[in-house]
């Protein structure tokens, strides 16, 4: 029973991985046709429809009503602001300067877990995210223009810190909803919230050809309610500070599907990148088990069937 756990669980984090790094393309493709507001209401109005078929099937529990203003606050801040953060954040910075600061998300993560979960890595845990950290730094600096800072970038470094806040937060709710409930609560919160940026939507959906559109409904359906669902039954299950550190493989398996996909060849750098970011991650899994304060709550997980 518990190695079926574990399997479900490692294959929940290769889909939500596999999914979020395949993103890139997709936004890119989609932001040719629609604008970074547009985009991301497109995306999660399409990932919310996804979210309550599944809910009319499976009869989702209602949220208690003392929980509904966190649930749409965590809504307010994964959702809402970190995809219209990235979106417009990407217009104006370059690929290599937007994957770095968003990289950043992990560092932020085990420091907040730190504080609101008590969650503790080792010395060796915390070299390997550095590491991790500047291997993805290489990556950044050898694919497209490299590193340049612009007034953009402070909001793609606000949508890493807050994605680091939405994981922390994550965890409390876990522990009374499910993996599929709760991130259909907040990505329903996070979309009403967004809507007042999609502006001119449906003029452009009704301009836009057939193959403008398909990206953006795959980054709804995919990366966005798939990705989201998976990650947060793995966070159901464990460490925030820990499982964020895998974050790192995103730039990695980034590389290889713009490879596969796009014909993009990577750079001798960012396969050097690479191989020191899993280098990192590898650190992280061996040596970097986080030691919990005995003050800690405990969280009643429930398993879902």
């Amino acid at each position: 029973m518990k190695a079926n756990f574990q399997t479900r669980t490692i294959l929940a984090l290769a889909a939500a991985l596999l999914l979020w790094a395949s993103a890139f393309a997709g936004i890119r493709a989609g932001l040719r046709a629609y604008t970074p507001g547009q985009l991301a209401v497109l995306r999660f109005l399409t990932a919310s429809a996804v979210l309550a078929i599944y809910a009319g099937v499976a009869h989702f529990r209602r949220p208690a009503l003392h929980d509904i203003p966190g649930l749409i606050g965590t809504g307010a801040i994964g959702i809402t602001f970190y995809n219209l953060a990235l979106n417009y954040g990407e217009v104006r910075v370059v690929a290599g300067t937007a994957s770095l600061l968003i990289a950043s998300t992990p560092i932020w993560t085990a420091l907040f877990a730190m504080i609101a979960l008590h969650e503790r890595l080792t010395a060796r845990g915390w070299a390997g995210v550095f590491l991790s950290f500047a291997g993805v730094a290489l990556i950044a600096s050898g694919e497209s223009e490299g590193i340049h800072l612009s007034p953009e970038a402070f909001l793609i470094l606000a949508a890493a810190v807050t994605s680091a806040i939405y994981m922390v937060l994550q965890k409390h709710f876990l522990g009374k909803y499910s993996a599929l409930e709760f991130t259909a609560y907040s990505i329903w919160s996070g979309t009403l919230l967004m809507l007042p940026f999609g502006g001119g939507l449906w003029h452009a959906l009704r301009s836009t050809p057939l193959t403008g559109t398909l990206p953006v409904i795959y980054l709804g359906i995919f990366p966005g309610a798939l990705a989201y669902v998976a990650w947060a039954y793995v966070l159901a299950h464990r460490a925030a500070g820990r499982t964020t550190t895998l974050l790192y493989l995103i730039p990695v398996l980034a590389i290889g599907i713009a490879w596969i996909w796009l014909g993009e060849v990577p750079r001798a750098q960012s396969l050097i990148g690479g191989a020191v970011a899993l280098t990192g991650i590898v650190m992280v899994s061996l040596w970097g088990k986080i030691k919990t304060s005995s003050a800690a709550p405990e969280l009643a997980i429930e398993c879902e069937g």
